[in-house]
């Protein structure tokens, strides 16, 4: 899996004596509100929960086809964390499930970004030296595009920019990457598409717009019941549509 021209790290992810094994795509799930709801769907249809340091990793392997959940993982260190983890317990495609603030008055709060590639202002990419920019898969993306279409969620694809400094969203940052057709701005993607491309595994991305920067103030909207609800429902559709990606 790992680039036969890279140094390796003193420290390697690993599978460790007693840890599941994963032999299906594996939804992560950023935030702790995706999260809980998946550990509280996980006990209602009696699946597995097993310890990920600080995230739970959700396993249906007594079901055909095999499904697995993981979060939450908010912030590109944590996510890489957990990304590491679940590709050396087997992972091999992934689906990333997150919000992200929208740059453009085209993308409101409850639409649904696909992104194609991160411009990384987050530390953790320039660790994993790649000599391409950090790209979700496009075969896994366009599936996914099409199923949330044909189910009428109002979603598009474009490229995102990756933070570690939410509160430092200047409005002349914003305004500078959204001229340059950058959509919208989260904290992980660009490091878990770099991880991915550097490990050798499939990743794409959904996420829910839950905030719009381009107003003269912030304008959120994560908090109301419409963003929940529509939250939920992505995450019912993606849970259904990953064994079959």
């Amino acid at each position: 899996m790992l680039p036969m021209d890279h140094e390796q790290g003193i420290i390697s992810p690993s599978r460790l004596p007693g840890d599941p094994e994963i032999t299906g795509p594996c939804l992560l799930l950023i935030n702790p509100f995706e999260a809980h709801y998946a550990s509280t769907m996980t006990k209602k249809k009696g699946g597995r929960i097993h310890h990920l340091f600080h995230a739970q990793l959700m396993a249906f392997a007594e079901e055909e086809p095999f499904s697995y959940w993981a979060g939450p993982a908010v912030g590109a260190p944590m996510a890489v964390l957990t990304l590491e983890k679940l590709i050396a317990l087997g992972c091999r495609k992934i689906v990333v499930m997150g919000w992200c603030g929208s740059l453009v008055p085209q993308l409101k709060v409850g639409d649904i970004l696909l992104p194609t590639w991160g411009q990384s202002e987050e530390g953790v990419s320039a660790h994993y030296p790649l000599p391409a920019k950090a790209e979700a898969d496009p075969t896994m993306g366009a599936a996914i595009m099409a199923s949330l279409r044909g189910a009428g969620h109002t979603c598009c694809q474009g490229p995102l920019w990756t933070t570690d400094a939410p509160y430092r969203e200047l409005p002349s940052k914003i305004k500078k990457f959204a001229d340059q057709g950058i959509m919208g701005v989260d904290m992980e993607f660009s490091a878990l598409c770099t991880v991915a491309a550097f490990r050798q595994i499939d990743l794409a991305a959904v996420l829910l717009v839950s905030d719009e920067l381009y107003h003269e103030s912030w304008q959120p909207g994560y908090t109301s019941k419409t963003f929940k609800k529509k939250s939920h429902a992505l995450f019912d559709h993606l849970s259904s549509l990953l064994p079959r990606l």
